[in-house]
């Protein structure tokens, strides 16, 4: 993920929400996300991208599941999880966490999907109306 701020490395948990990883990889490769704003950055808690409209209503125009179940949906620092306004309603916004500070009652209520791995000080960097420039999907080697 290039942002204005910086690059992040993300690696996917394709085992753990196979539908939100396919769902954000789509995206990804359609340019849906070049431009697009963190419209939303709360301090020690989360920053949340992924709205077209920068409003925080905005998405594609479908929503997908919750995948609630996999081993790895905890909100700790740099997870990517799926925002949404209710159980399955999730679609193409996302947010990143700071901290594992206050983000505990986020467990097994929203899905979490991948994590940074490298880059992870740019999260502490993006203030709200920072954009994502573009998206980059790396296939891993076989």
């Amino acid at each position: 993920m290039i942002t204005e701020k910086g690059t992040m490395t993300i690696e996917f948990y394709d085992k753990d929400a196979p539908l939100a990883v396919a769902n954000f990889i789509k995206l990804s490769k359609e340019g849906y996300y070049d431009g697009v704003t963190f419209h939303r950055v709360i301090p020690n808690f989360v920053i949340q991208g992924g709205d077209p409209s920068g409003t925080g209503g905005g998405g594609p125009g479908y929503s997908i599941p919750c995948e609630l179940d996999g081993d790895n949906q905890y909100h700790d620092r740099g997870v990517l999880s799926m925002a949404h306004r209710g159980r399955d309603t999730g679609g193409s916004q996302f947010f990143i966490c700071h901290s594992r500070d206050n983000t505990a009652h986020l467990d097994r209520n929203h899905t979490c999907f991948g994590k940074v791995i490298d880059g992870l000080d740019v999260i502490d960097e993006i203030k709200q109306g920072d954009k994502i420039q573009k998206i980059e999907v790396l296939e891993a080697e076989a």
